[in-house]
């Protein structure tokens, strides 16, 4: 299915806040246009329109979620309306507001659309190149098969908002951080979709962005980090919302990979425990 075309009842500049954007999702009227079919689990494109305002969405019903043997069945929703609190705690912005609610087929998640900018792609943040080294203004990640006999190394952006992506990542054990999860929005800013896959208590992390990987956090990260310590506390309001959106053993493993992350002063390699990097990686 082709994005869909802006369509404002008003238009989008009634909507100049996560909090008004939330309430445009939570509060407006849901109007199913189709199914992204590509997606393994139901998700459909939607309008919401509240107060003459319409915004295109997704919204993914907790009843389409096909069972996974390592998460328990129904959770998915609950798990990227997780994924977007945690986001605005840290306060770069990097998941479109999504929330949780009633809709035609029954409870689920529905989050904002985001029309992908058009003078960025996701070519101009992860590419395949031949030869051993990344070249300047990019990372590697690892060499995969490109036909008989043939092998391209895979690599991304050396760029901080892939960077600060890979951190949120971490810290909610993102299980499948895709290439085709990494969308580039207008201002220039980049968003991460597609988080129902996160907050395992036990290391789950597969993603494209290793680039990373041992290199010492940022002066800003490490200090975003400390403030989210503080807001994972017991008993502090993010900690008292995702009570409610995952286990008590999740949100401890949360605060422990926080811990983890400012003790250890660097960027998380691959565990060898897990498949480093999801299947398929697009």
């Amino acid at each position: 299915m082709s994005a869909p075309e802006r369509i404002p009842a008003a238009d989008l500049t009634a909507v100049t806040t996560v909090t008004a954007m939330e309430e445009l999702l939570t509060r407006g009227e849901l109007s199913v246009r189709g199914r992204i079919r590509e997606a393994s689990n139901a998700v459909l494109l939607c309008d919401v329109t509240h107060e003459g305002v319409t915004a295109a969405c997704v919204y993914k019903p907790v009843k389409g979620e096909r069972p996974l043997w390592d998460f328990p069945d129904g959770t998915l929703a609950q798990r990227e309306r997780a994924a977007y609190l945690v986001s605005e705690a840290t306060g770069w912005g990097l998941v479109p507001a999504t929330v949780l609610r009633d809709g035609p087929y029954g409870e689920g998640m529905v989050q904002h659309w985001i029309t992908a900018a058009e003078e960025e792609s996701e070519s101009s943040l992860l590419a395949l190149v031949e030869g051993e080294e990344a070249g300047p203004g990019w990372k590697p990640v690892a060499f995969a098969e490109v036909g008989p006999g043939r092998t391209a190394l895979l690599v991304h952006a050396d760029d901080e908002r892939l960077r600060r992506l890979a951190v949120l990542d971490a810290v909610i054990n993102n299980g499948d951080r895709k290439g085709g999860h990494l969308l580039p929005g207008p201002g220039g800013r980049i968003y991460g979709i597609d988080h129902g896959v996160t907050f395992h208590a036990e290391d789950k992390l597969r993603t494209l962005l290793w680039g990373w990987a041992g290199e010492p956090l940022t002066q800003e990260a490490r200090g975003v980090l400390g403030t989210l310590a503080d807001a994972l506390a017991e008993g502090a309001p993010l900690a008292t919302r995702l009570a409610e959106l995952i286990t008590a053993a999740e949100l401890a493993a949360v605060r422990d990979r926080v811990a983890v992350l400012l003790r250890s002063g660097v960027h998380p390699s691959p565990s060898g425990q897990w498949p480093a990097i999801p299947w398929p990686p697009v």
